[in-house]
């Protein structure tokens, strides 16, 4: 590879480390989600949180002193010091195993599970996956797998690689105008101080891009939330999705659905507003 600082069986000497955190499930900042999402919501105890709102929940609110230049925490602590200064969440994998209730006291365990360095048309990615087990009086209620992807600065020498045309079957849609304040509050709800999602000048001028960067997971959530929209009766018992380019708040996008004959297999994307992909997905229902 051609950054000697990217020591790969270094890196995975991280494999293995886990942290834990613990958090109540408050009505409150689910009501302040609900808010943001513009949805009509007033949860109450007992109440099934929807999924992938637990994203909001399991702070880990570093010291400032703690923090690195882009907003997250310095490298080196929980996770690996990789030395590649743009940092995006890839996608992930999750299992809803049972109902998580407003009012429950809840704790996540996490743990870095794989460490990869890759070499792509720019120059190496280093991608990181870590699990996430998510309890509720003693039994695992979500499963997840999250992958990061770490990457280098941009530069005007970097190849455009050709954005791939969104399907355009859809049985549901949704469009969504981003707005920079919607994102400043999730960026608020789930304690994200990564600053290419509220600072409109590191965004352009520390990293390259347009526009603020729609978060990936509020990306996700918005089509569980077309799920939630089209089929209200029915539970997620499976949900993964991919980003596969990124989303600026400087136009519009959309958020897709096909549910499959067999009535449980759902297909999602995002597209930007050119009709490119933007995100991938995939739901099981029961």
């Amino acid at each position: 590879m051609p950054n000697s600082s990217l020591d790969q069986e270094h890196l995975r000497t991280w494999i293995g480390r886990s942290e834990t955190a613990s958090d109540v499930i408050d009505a409150p900042k689910a009501a302040a989600m609900a808010a943001t999402l513009d949805l009509a919501w007033s949860p109450a105890a007992a109440d099934a949180l929807p999924p992938l709102w637990h994203w909001i929940y399991f702070w880990s609110a570093m010291p400032m002193s703690l923090l690195g230049p882009d907003g997250h925490a310095q490298r080196g602590g929980f996770l690996p010091p990789v030395a590649l200064p743009r940092r995006l969440w890839a996608g992930g994998r999750l299992q809803f195993l049972a109902p998580i209730t407003i009012g429950e006291q809840a704790q996540r365990v996490s743990t870095i599970k794989a460490v990869e360095l890759k070499q792509g048309k720019s120059g190496p990615l280093v991608f990181v996956t870590v699990s996430h087990d998510v309890s509720v009086r003693g039994s695992v209620v979500l499963r997840e797998e999250h992958d990061i992807v770490y990457r280098e600065a941009a530069s005007a020498t970097d190849p455009v690689a050709a954005a791939k045309a969104a399907p355009v079957d859809a049985h549901w849609s949704m469009q969504i105008k981003p707005d920079a304040v919607q994102l400043f509050r999730y960026s608020a709800l789930t304690f994200n101080g990564h600053r290419i999602h509220y600072d409109r000048r590191y965004a352009n001028s520390v990293e390259g891009y347009p526009g603020l960067i729609v978060h990936g997971p509020l990306i996700a959530t918005l089509l569980t939330e077309l799920i939630r929209r089209e089929l209200p009766d029915r539970v997620i018992s499976d949900f993964s999705f991919r980003a596969l380019s990124p989303v600026f708040d400087i136009a519009p996008f959309s958020v897709h659905g096909i549910l499959a004959a067999d009535g449980h297999h759902v297909s999602l994307w995002a597209a930007n507003a050119q009709g490119a992909l933007a995100v991938q997905a995939q739901a099981i229902l029961l």
